[in-house]
């Protein structure tokens, strides 16, 4: 089949990719530039390429959605374990206030160190609440 000549001008850099990537194929130069033109012309080009956003856009869509999951229930279980603790735990009388708050800054202290551990490792509630739905079959 006889072929066109033309003579087009690229980028030095380009020009040494495109030697680079022929010696590696051992094909031309030319095989090389007219499949990407065949592929940057072809009108299933772009059908391919929304395709390949769609399906990264409905990932994202799915991830946000569970992060949104995530968030609620995470959100929804911090406030009923605050009022089940705000309903159950009576007042301190006044003499005892001093040593109460000095003991609940003591055991933030803890809480925020014991914090920073498991999240330094990675371990997280949620990773091991969702590990022992995924192995419980009743869940």
């Amino acid at each position: 089949m006889k072929k066109d000549r033309l003579n087009v001008y690229f980028d030095p850099t380009l020009t040494i990719e495109l030697e680079s990537l022929a010696a590696r194929r051992k094909v031309s130069k030319s095989q090389i530039v007219e499949a990407a033109l065949a592929s940057y012309l072809s009108p299933d080009g772009d059908d391919q390429r929304e395709a390949a956003i769609v399906r990264r856009l409905d990932r994202l869509t799915r991830a946000v959605e569970r992060l949104e999951r995530d968030r609620s229930i995470s959100t929804e279980a911090l406030a009923l374990f605050v009022k089940f603790w705000l309903t159950t735990t009576p007042p301190l009388p006044d003499t005892m206030r001093d040593a109460a708050h000095a003991k609940g800054r003591e055991r933030y202290e803890g809480f925020v160190e014991a914090l920073g551990r498991r999240l330094a490792k990675g371990n997280t509630l949620t990773r091991e609440v969702s590990k022992e739905l995924d192995r419980d079959p009743n869940s």
